[in-house]
């Protein structure tokens, strides 16, 4: 693997989970936090577990997070970025996964967007049921089959972080659009198996608002696709 990828890692008060995570990414890859207006100790315990931190205040969400990681990453020179949670709902053992996939030699390095894809039925519920309609969703809209279109585990190549850019999504919808971008510039969308991991952790979701933005995308991201198929047309 030549590239240089650099893992980013919004947190948002994940003092007590946030050192093991950057522990076990470190072994990997060199890492960033983002420190998205925590109002606890996290950006003091992931300077203390050797990441480089970022800290942007008010809390702005974690797609205004991962553009300031991404900015970050392009400014330096990375090739690639890999996204994971802070709340250890990602395993970074399985890092080498996504870079097996953005370096396979049948793929040349094409892979623009690799999405980590949970086991649905290994979530507890509400959360196994909101992801698979969701993700049903999101297909239709879509047009194609997304295995996870909510899955915070991604790998992003250069010119998909700079694509990304261009998002006024300030919440977890970021990651939702972001698909639709890769789809709609005809970039590689692939994916890989992932860990499906639960540990009691507190959700920052709240269930109605995100609802609603959530279908207020998936309403923009069918829009969006029936205009550029009759684009592709004319």
């Amino acid at each position: 693997m030549t590239a240089r990828v650099l893992a980013v890692i919004p947190a948002y008060n994940e003092s007590a989970r946030i050192m093991d995570v950057i522990t076990g990414t470190r072994d990997h890859l060199p890492v960033l936090v983002v420190d998205d207006g925590s109002r606890d100790d996290t950006a003091d315990r992931a300077e203390s577990a050797g990441a480089e931190v970022l800290r942007q205040s008010p809390n702005q969400g974690k797609g205004a997070a991962l553009r300031a990681g991404f900015r970050h990453a392009l400014d330096a020179g990375y090739d690639a970025v890999i996204t994971l949670d802070a709340d250890g709902q990602h395993d970074p053992a399985e890092i080498p996964a996504f870079l097996d996939v953005f370096a396979a030699p049948d793929t040349g390095q094409d892979a623009d967007l690799i999405i980590g894809e949970r086991q649905f039925t290994q979530m507890p519920f509400p959360r196994n049921l909101s992801n698979t309609v969701g993700r049903w969703l999101f297909s239709w809209a879509l047009g194609q089959r997304v295995r996870d279109n909510q899955s915070g585990y991604r790998l992003l190549s250069r010119r998909m972080i700079a694509a990304t850019l261009e998002s006024q999504e300030q919440g977890f919808e970021f990651e939702v659009e972001m698909i639709v971008t890769c789809v709609q510039r005809g970039y590689r969308l692939a994916g890989v198996p992932i860990r499906t991991i639960y540990a009691g952790e507190t959700s920052h979701i709240k269930p109605v608002p995100q609802t609603i933005h959530f279908i207020r995308v998936v309403w923009q991201t069918w829009r969006a696709m029936r205009r550029s198929r009759r684009e592709s047309a004319s």
